[in-house]
């Protein structure tokens, strides 16, 4: 199903989309789900322009009014595409998209805009790292991402990358809350300590 970015901040759709999400993660509170299906979402949300950027050095315009969601019938989040190309700079242009988005969720399910904002410089950082991993230039990928975040008027943290078993890995600042939804914490959760961290990343990285 294809959805126009616009929805996103409709604040009764996305109520509406937020619990459906309890089909997949079972009950939690309204933050919780919030959190996660914002987890999913803005990985996909952020993906038309840091992808194109990196592949062609020109990316297409993140503004919601340019970008369309691909929705599976159970709710999650597919890919999404852009329909034109940025004209300006792109780290302001990811922040007049993914404020408006995370105010509404913030105020739909009652989480901190902070710690939303947090997730989606986690997603920035990891979209960048993919994209160079697959054009095959991880350095020059990485080497955006501050910039890009800095740039964006909503105060994200800074992305910080490190080695591990030789595979450059986002060292996260945000928590999508999987845990409190019957599921274990992710293997890059900083919701543990940087010992237990390091030690699973080792592991399922080889």
């Amino acid at each position: 199903m294809n959805v126009p970015a616009t929805r996103l901040t409709d604040l009764a759709w996305v109520r509406s989309r937020i619990g459906g999400a309890a089909k997949l993660y079972g009950c939690a509170r309204p933050e919780v789900l919030g959190t996660i299906w914002w987890y999913s979402l803005s990985s996909v949300l952020v993906a038309p322009a840091l992808e194109s950027l990196v592949n062609t050095g020109i990316a297409l315009d993140p503004a919601l009014d340019a970008v369309t969601l691909d929705v599976v019938p159970d709710g999650r989040f597919a890919g999404a595409r852009s329909s034109r190309v940025l004209d300006g700079e792109l780290g302001p242009a990811l922040g007049k998209s993914l404020g408006p988005v995370i105010e509404t969720i913030a105020e739909a399910v009652g989480a901190r805009a902070r710690a939303l904002g947090a997730i989606a410089a986690d997603s920035i950082a990891n979209r960048l790292l993919w994209a160079g991993s697959a054009a095959g230039d991880v350095g020059g990928a990485m080497a955006l991402a501050a910039p890009i975040m800095a740039s964006t008027g909503l105060d994200l943290p800074k992305p910080r990358f490190v080695d591990v078993n030789g595979n450059a890995v986002v060292r996260r600042s945000s928590c999508c809350l999987i845990y409190e939804a019957n599921s274990a914490k992710c293997a890059s959760c900083p919701r543990q300590t940087p010992a237990e961290r390091d030690r699973r990343l080792r592991e399922a990285l080889g």
